[in-house]
């Protein structure tokens, strides 16, 4: 594979190319992931405008894929390019996904500013897929404007797409039973805008009070540092209706700007950066116990403290040492 003439393809905006590229970083093969890294470090050295990544998350039925495609039909409409990348649940049994959000986008798939990757999540923890954060580099050195990220909607541990994303949104229904849940860590206390969906019909007044009981409880939060006044804060929306998208995407992009102009955007880029280079090290150090040596000697460690003739802590000191060489 000639990775220079695939990276000049991708910062040209190649489309066909940008797919090639995602499948090669989501590959599990030793060559591939080799091709990957040579492929990232290229792009990465080229300077580019830099895209507005938004994570959006919400539980199964909340109507992400119905938001996302109203969203990007708006943001394609205002002459902007939008890339949105959706995760699935895999099968805990056979490991396969469905990866069904393309065709439940159907107009946005058809647009010719937007591109819709779904990938499967695999055995990852999060709401994202392992390589979920490459696949948004390349995607911005694609030259698109906004990258979405959609969570697989597993609920409040899906807090890793706000370690990739410039902001994150949480997608709420109205009504659903848990509104003091705002009051909780976790996923509520990443969320930089909440938006109550399908605020329409006679779910509209039920919306609007769900709305007032979100925003009541983010005021319990401690402010970040990251935020101007009034943010984290809640809105309402209606993806069928489409209507409050537009307001929702003023303040998406007035706390941009903000944070862009206080240097909160980069600074929290590069601490993005940092995480990602420990869990990356993290990775690979698991991946040496999947050596064949090493899981022998795990195999082996594990019978011992089984049969009682070592503690957990002893053996795995010992396999640690092992590691250590």
């Amino acid at each position: 594979m000639d990775i220079a003439a695939l990276a000049d393809k991708i910062a040209g905006g190649d489309r066909r190319s940008l797919s090639r590229a995602i499948t090669l970083v989501e590959s599990g093969r030793a060559d591939h992931r080799a091709q990957a890294i040579e492929l990232l470090e290229a792009l990465a050295g080229r300077d580019g405008p830099q895209a507005l990544r938004i994570g959006l998350s919400g539980t199964p039925g909340v109507g992400k894929s119905t938001f996302i495609e109203s969203f990007g039909m708006m943001l394609t409409g205002l002459g902007l390019r939008v890339a949105v990348l959706a995760v699935d649940p895999s099968s805990a049994r056979s490991g396969g996904s469905i990866l069904g959000d393309k065709t439940r986008m159907e107009r946005l798939s058809r647009d010719p500013n937007a591109f819709i990757r779904p990938s499967p999540s695999q055995t990852q923890l999060g709401g994202v897929a392992r390589r979920s954060r490459e696949a948004v580099a390349l995607c911005e050195a694609a030259g698109f404007d906004v990258v979405l990220v959609e969570t697989v909607g597993v609920g409040q541990s899906e807090t890793m797409v706000s370690e990739m994303t410039d902001l994150f949104l949480l997608l709420l229904a109205p009504a659903g039973g848990d509104e003091l849940q705002g009051v909780k860590r976790g996923i509520m206390e990443m969320a930089d805008v909440i938006l109550v969906n399908k605020a329409d019909g006679e779910l509209k007044s039920t919306a609007t009070r769900t709305c007032a009981d979100y925003a009541g409880a983010l005021r319990l939060l401690r402010k970040r540092p990251q935020d101007p006044e009034g943010f984290p804060k809640a809105m309402t929306v209606s993806a069928v209706e489409e209507t409050g998208l537009e307001k929702a995407w003023a303040e998406m992009q007035a706390l941009s700007d903000w944070r862009r102009e206080t240097g909160h955007f980069d600074g929290r880029r590069a601490e993005q950066a940092r995480y990602w280079f420990r869990e990356d090290v993290k990775n690979g150090l698991l991946a040496q116990l999947n050596a064949a040596q090493a899981r022998d000697d795990m195999a082996r460690l594990a019978e011992a403290v089984a049969g009682g003739q070592k503690t957990a802590t002893a053996a795995a000191e010992e396999m640690l040492a092992r590691l250590r060489g």
